[in-house]
């Protein structure tokens, strides 16, 4: 029998790589969305797809998972957004958890891998503690002395400590912005992390790590174009030794397993430390088309293996192009993958 992967949040831009990865490693694919298989063009290439509540539906979520891994006899879980690791996350986390009744091996990294991305702050001052690489300086929006708000140097960027894909993040350019901003954020103004704006061009980089081995797989890209959310849509796929060792060096510090991907931005000479996201990058089918199967060595991490290294033999130009299908209902397996009012009670 086959081994079967769940794979969520499939309509996202990783979606469609990730599947087409697990099924050249001959996995069996449950794929879930948010939304019906009739909206969502990659549910045509899983063998059942499920709708899913959202997960900001937090027991409905968890009894969503728990449902699909038992039905499906899921071997193991591969989430695409933030959301859904942070709910992950929170639940395993909880003292008398019933996370291991999912059965399955959740393919992320472990708890405090997780804490460190997830909390931008805390994943600068451990880089910055370790002179890993160049940080951005900042500090909480609730240190921010309402009577010197003249002297601070705009523009300015707010954001939220524990952000993804570009959601609350503000740019300020004047005293009376600022002000603005932190009476609308009232008692959550702790949350939020004020930094100087540097202007720059985004270089994201794919990584995959083995904690046990301690091999680590980077594959840079500058990003030319992206959508409103961070995404990149047309990219230059490049190797760099310099920043390739930096990559390896924050996930040592950040003890991550399997594939995230790493954000700085570059201006001049100099990189900055953005973030890490503990998942998938919504350009990882850059990475793909360069040569570097991310799904095979993320699962891998998970089944005992070490990260195959990367072999570019050339940068390269990609672009990301959008195209139409048409949705046949009778072409998706959705006799097993109920939607979510059709869930058992």
């Amino acid at each position: 029998m086959k081994k079967t992967v769940l794979v969520t949040a499939i309509g996202s831009f990783a979606g469609e790589s990730v599947i087409a990865g697990c099924k050249r490693e001959g996995f069996r694919v449950v794929g879930c969305d948010i939304y019906p298989a009739e909206w969502v063009a990659n549910s045509m290439d899983t063998d059942v797809f499920y709708q899913a509540p959202y997960a900001a539906d937090t027991d409905k979520y968890r009894s969503f998972l728990k449902r699909v891994c038992k039905e499906e006899q899921v071997g193991f879980l591969i989430p695409l957004t933030d959301a859904e690791i942070d709910v992950l996350q929170t639940w395993r986390l909880e003292p008398a958890s019933d996370y291991g009744d999912l059965g399955a091996t959740v393919c992320i990294s472990g708890e405090e891998a997780i804490t460190r991305c997830r909390d931008k702050e805390l994943a600068a001052a451990l880089l910055q503690d370790r002179g890993v690489c160049l940080t951005i300086p900042g500090q909480r929006l609730s240190e921010i002395d309402m009577e010197s708000l003249e002297e601070l140097d705009y523009p300015l960027i707010v954001k939220p400590r524990d952000g993804r894909s570009s959601q609350g993040l503000q740019i300020v350019e004047s005293p009376e912005q600022m002000a603005f901003v932190v009476k609308s954020c009232g008692n959550r103004a702790d949350c939020y992390l004020v930094q100087p704006r540097i202007e720059g061009t985004v270089v994201t980089v794919d990584v995959v790590r083995d904690p046990e081995s301690g091999v680590c797989a980077c594959l840079p890209r500058r990003e030319l174009l992206r959508t409103l959310n961070g995404c990149g849509t047309s990219v230059y796929v490049f190797r760099d030794e310099k920043l390739e060792r930096q990559c390896r060096e924050i996930a040592a510090v950040l003890d991550i397993r399997g594939c995230v991907n790493m954000e700085f931005i570059e201006q001049g000479s100099n990189r900055y430390f953005l973030e890490c996201n503990p998942r998938f990058s919504g350009g990882a089918p850059f990475s793909h088309m360069a040569g570097y199967d991310l799904t095979r060595n993320h699962l891998g991490c998970f089944m005992g293996q070490k990260p195959q290294p990367v072999q570019l033999s050339e940068s390269m130009y990609a672009a990301r192009r959008y195209g139409e299908y048409k949705m046949k209902t009778d072409s998706i397996n959705t006799e097993r993958g109920r939607g979510i009012d059709e869930e058992k009670t």
